[in-house]
């Protein structure tokens, strides 16, 4: 294939079905002036290709550059974007008894998120289209991306962002050498301020997702993912294979957009048999496509007044991706769900404690949204799922840009604000040492116990990996608190609690019992009565364990 190849390529109006080559720049549809344009590609001739050429391409964005918009690669912009890791998240899955969770890690993109590869193809068309200076609005990892590879291309960039903005990811735009803009409203409002700008300056302006190069560039998430699966789970009977579920955080709903998309081509080309699930999850002090969604509606009602500390997914006007993404989730499946900034915030500290993921909200947002849905019933626990990590960014420090680094747009000031205060945070434990055994045979499920309690406290852990050694451990040790599986090789977890009971040094001492075990009625009396705490695997949280083993603790000391 050459690398001059858009000449046998379509554009297609996602409104009327106007179609034309794609051989010009186009905003609108000539026909209905319709602003969502899509280009259709060569499946058949790239499907025949691809297994072969493919093989000698590093494993990036652009090893797919036949099913991208750029017309010549030597307008290529890259700095090794894509080709992040899939993640399984073994400690997870097994809190929650969901052995097929994944996470797409797109921290580990130049620029710590996903827009990486949105700015690589959009910066890229703007180089091809003799872009020298230009303008993007955002609420932080967009414009830091953007200034990145502006950067890279000689393209200035003014990036408008809203003054609730972290000022750390303001900062780290700024130091691209970016002209950053603070404007004290809303991301809507940001917008506007930025649209205006551009128009009396006559530069460019980012289109957002209306513009073809940033929908496009999405879909290789989802070529990614397909390829990676196959090395947990084989390909059946497709060469690659897709989740049956993708999740991720949604602001204005860019990336399961062209995700979706990037199925659908997948599907067409014969390299996947089917298409995944999307759960689009949003923050629930700015949720408009949740709302909308629950009543019924075609286009999104927007949130006038965000509520949410989230500030990088606070869109309360999503445009024209609710439209797309609800038809999709009507007619295939799939969910909306709001999260709260507590259950985020929450979910912070799960993935990093657990399986050693530090994230940004936005990124925990998803993983949230994948609780819910799993304790809801939604998401099967045997059901292949992929989380977007969507992006981790790092503070630049303040000495090294001065104190002029930015400007300030102030708006009236009947400009609603956003409500301050942290919703949520972990229970402050109680620091001192205190002693736990763990009765458990699976190393597996000591390791997430362990992992659980180091993270969240000074504990002395001692374990057992069966009932007879067990109870000689409880008896030397003398813990404050004993974890206890049911199902124990020699000697079982009842019998455990009966030596327990029998034994008048022993009997006050608290047990939590944590069983995958289906208990009869007659078990879970008995257990009721033996025991300080049931909690089932794969049905509780870390949070709830830790409140139980405290609350265990100060039984004792009273």
């Amino acid at each position: 294939m050459e690398h001059h190849r858009l000449a046998s390529l379509q554009l297609r109006c996602a409104h009327c079905g106007y179609q034309e080559p794609f051989d010009r720049a186009l905003e609108r549809c000539p026909r209905c002036e319709g602003d969502w344009l899509d280009v259709l590609y060569d499946y058949e001739g790239i499907a025949g290709a691809w297994p072969e050429v493919l093989r000698d391409r590093p494993f990036d964005m652009w090893r797919y550059w036949e099913l991208l918009p750029l017309r010549d690669d030597a307008n290529r912009v890259t700095m090794g974007e894509g080709g992040t890791p899939l993640l399984h998240a073994i400690n997870l899955g097994m809190m929650l008894s969901a052995p097929y969770i994944y996470v797409k890690d797109e921290r580990q993109g130049p620029t710590g998120s996903f827009k990486d590869r949105q700015a690589s193809l959009s910066i890229s068309v703007m180089k091809e289209l003799g872009v020298t200076e230009a303008v993007v609005a955002s609420t932080g990892n967009v414009a830091i991306s953007y200034s990145a590879y502006s950067a890279l291309a000689g393209i200035k960039l003014w990036a408008f962002l809203t003054s609730l903005v972290p000022p750390e990811k303001m900062r780290e735009v700024a130091i691209y050498g970016t002209e950053v803009v603070k404007v004290t409203g809303t991301y809507d409002q940001t917008k506007r301020v930025a649209a205006e700008f551009a128009r009396r300056q006559g530069l460019y302006l980012d289109r957002g997702i209306r513009s073809i190069a940033a929908r496009e560039s999405m879909k290789t998430v989802a070529f990614e993912i397909a390829e990676q699966l196959p090395l947990f789970l084989g390909s059946g009977s497709t060469p690659w294979r897709a989740p049956d579920w993708y999740i991720q955080s949604v602001s204005g709903g860019m990336g399961p957009v062209g995700v979706w998309k990037g199925y659908q081509e997948l599907v067409q080309m014969g390299l996947v048999d089917r298409m995944p699930r999307l759960a689009c999850i949003q923050a629930r002090g700015c949720a408009p496509m949740v709302w909308s969604f629950e009543k019924g509606l075609e286009e999104a009602e927007p949130v006038l007044q965000p509520r949410t500390r989230v500030i990088t997914v606070a869109t309360g006007s999503p445009g024209p991706a609710y439209a797309f993404l609800a038809r999709v989730v009507r007619e295939h499946g799939g969910a909306f769900e709001a999260i709260s900034d507590g259950e985020t915030f929450r979910a912070m500290h799960v993935m990093a404690k657990l399986d050693g993921l530090s994230m940004e909200p936005a990124a925990a947002l998803a993983f949230a949204g994948l609780f819910k849905l799993l304790s809801k019933g939604v998401i099967r626990r045997d059901e292949v799922v992929v989380v977007n990590c969507s992006g981790h960014t790092f503070p630049v420090e303040k000495h090294l840009l001065g104190e002029e680094w930015a400007r300030t747009v102030e708006l009236p000031a009947e400009t609603p604000a956003i409500e301050e205060g942290l919703l949520g945070s972990l229970e402050q434990l109680d620091r001192s040492v205190r002693r736990v055994a763990i009765l458990e045979d699976d190393p597996s499920a000591v390791r997430l116990l362990r992992r659980i309690l180091q993270a969240c406290g000074d504990y002395q852990i001692f374990v057992a990996h069966d009932g007879r050694a067990g109870l000689e451990m409880i008896r030397r040790e003398r813990p404050d608190v004993v974890l206890l599986d049911l199902m124990m090789p020699e000697v079982d977890g009842f019998a455990v609690l009966d030596a327990l009971r029998a034994d008048e040094e022993l009997a006050g001492t608290p047990v939590i019992v944590v069983t995958a075990k289906e208990l009869t009625t007659d078990e879970w009396a008995r257990l009721s009565e033996q025991s300080q705490m049931l909690l089932q695997k794969g049905a509780f949280t870390d949070e709830e364990l830790l409140r139980e083993i405290l609350g265990a603790l100060e039984g004792k000391g009273e």
